[in-house]
Parts: C-alpha cells; sequence; structure tokens
C-alpha cells in the first residue's frame, strides 16, 4: 500500500507538466495541475478515468466538448481520443491504463 495526498504534491508551472504520482508496469496515475488556459491535446490512448478535484475544464473525447468540474469522474476506454483544457485552475487527477 502506498497513501499519498495530492494537495501536498500539487504544483502549477508556466509550462504545464502532468506530476507521476505512482507509475507501474499496469498502470499509471498521473496528477494533473493546470493554469487557466493550458491544455492537453487531444490524442489516442489506453483506458482512463481521470477524477476533477478542483477547478473546471472542457474534456474533449471523440471530439466531443464537455464541461467538467470538482466531483466528476470521466471514464475513457481504450482508443478514444481525449484531451483537457483548463478553464479555471485546474487539480485533476487520473489512473491511465495501456
Amino acid at each position: 500500500m502506498e497513501k499519498v495526498n495530492i494537495h501536498e504534491k500539487k504544483a502549477y508551472s508556466d509550462v504545464f507538466m502532468p506530476r507521476p504520482l505512482k507509475v507501474t508496469d499496469r498502470y499509471k496515475a498521473p496528477l494533473i495541475c493546470m493554469k487557466p488556459g493550458q491544455f492537453i491535446p487531444p490524442h489516442p490512448s489506453g483506458a482512463g478515468v481521470f477524477y476533477i478535484v478542483s477547478g473546471k475544464a472542457v474534456m474533449t473525447v471523440d471530439g466531443t466538448d464537455v464541461d467538467v468540474v470538482p466531483g466528476d469522474m470521466i471514464f475513457i476506454d481504450k482508443g478514444e481520443v481525449r484531451g483537457i483544457r483548463a478553464v479555471e485552475e485546474l487539480l485533476a487527477f487520473a489512473v491511465a491504463m495501456p
């Protein structure tokens, strides 16, 4: 078992870079700390689950934009094209599986 407090790990920078919380051969769990306007461009990937902790964003999945807010959990199937753009300062995390 490993316990991580995401609020202790959060950090925002002028250039967005996901912060790895845990990486194994079966999954990776990045922390997503974005300033307004920062984004991850749409891209195909494995299955994943995103959880919005604070802030607002627009998530694009297979060309459809969806507003996401704190408490939203988004399930992505393998091969779906996904991206996210922060509207407000955003704190989220994902669990991505190949």
